[in-house]
């Protein structure tokens, strides 16, 4: 118990004064460190090749498995929805992106978002 709190009391420690500001300048020399080897780099690397295609697949596909996830399993609030009405609210946002894409993807959203919270101020 005593090593617990002895643990607790050097974190806190070591998270009040100095401490604190060295790892907020440590993060953002790791991040910005990263991104600059990105943007170097980004002048050699070809998009259209094979490898770049696939990530976009992979990442699409993340993206798809993630929205059908929260869809069908959501966690917390959403999780009191019954499924068909968030089945419908997604097939009525879609159906708004679908009736022009290019110019109806804040409306969309915007009629998921209303619809959504529709249901929670009427239940």
């Amino acid at each position: 118990m005593n090593e617990a709190m002895d643990a607790l009391n050097h974190m806190s420690d070591a998270l009040t004064g100095w401490g604190l500001w060295i790892a907020l300048v440590g993060a953002c020399l790791g991040t910005y460190f990263c991104r600059a080897i990105g943007v170097f780099l980004s002048q050699s690397i070809n998009q259209d090749s094979e490898i770049f295609r696939w990530l976009a697949a992979v990442t699409y596909a993340m993206v798809a498995a993630l929205t059908v996830r929260l869809i069908v399993m959501p966690l917390g609030l959403m999780a009191t929805v019954p499924l068909w009405i968030r089945v419908l609210i997604c097939a009525l946002a879609i159906g708004v992106m679908i009736s022009k894409p290019t110019k109806r993807l804040v409306p969309a959203l915007l009629t998921g978002t209303l619809l959504m919270v529709g249901y929670g101020v009427i239940r």
